[in-house]
């Protein structure tokens, strides 16, 4: 009961006050949300629309959702299957998740990570070295995918 009247509030606010570049909704079931992130202006991801599947745990807001990109992106802390490595998408003692975050904190980390990826903390990790060693290569390559996967 806890999690619907939560999501419900959620949603609500995430409808009429959404962060920047953010919107997110229901999909089907109240445990299954879509979103989208705009690409943010000055990266290599401008310009493009990125879908992200959640699916909200019997226990959240005490378990972190669950969220991965549906959108191809090129970067090291995403991998091929969508899978994001953000601290507060997981739970403590290795993660940062508290029950105080919610979708659209968490959705905003995730622009932010889009924006300034970590590559001492890659998934994919021949992206990661491309990121430190060769910028101008990740960034061409990143542009590359950006609008082959996520341009309108």
């Amino acid at each position: 009961m806890q999690r619907a009247s939560r999501l419900t509030r959620e949603l609500a606010l995430l409808a009429t006050e959404p962060p920047p570049g953010i919107t997110c909704w229901q999909n089907g079931q109240l445990d299954e949300l879509r979103a989208q992130i705009l690409g943010g202006v000055d990266t290599p991801y401008e310009k493009g629309i990125f879908n992200l599947e959640i699916i909200v745990p019997e226990r959240y807001p005490f378990e972190p959702p669950k969220i991965r990109f549906l959108t191809p992106i090129y970067h090291p802390n995403i991998d091929s299957a969508g899978r994001i490595c953000l601290d507060v998408l997981k739970l403590p003692p290795k993660g940062a998740w508290r029950p105080s975050l919610n979708i659209s904190t968490l959705l905003t980390s995730i622009q932010l990570l889009m924006a300034e990826p970590n590559p001492d903390d890659p998934l994919m990790a021949d992206i990661s070295s491309e990121y430190k060693y060769n910028k101008q290569l990740f960034l061409l390559n990143a542009r590359e995918w950006t609008e082959k996967y996520a341009g309108q």
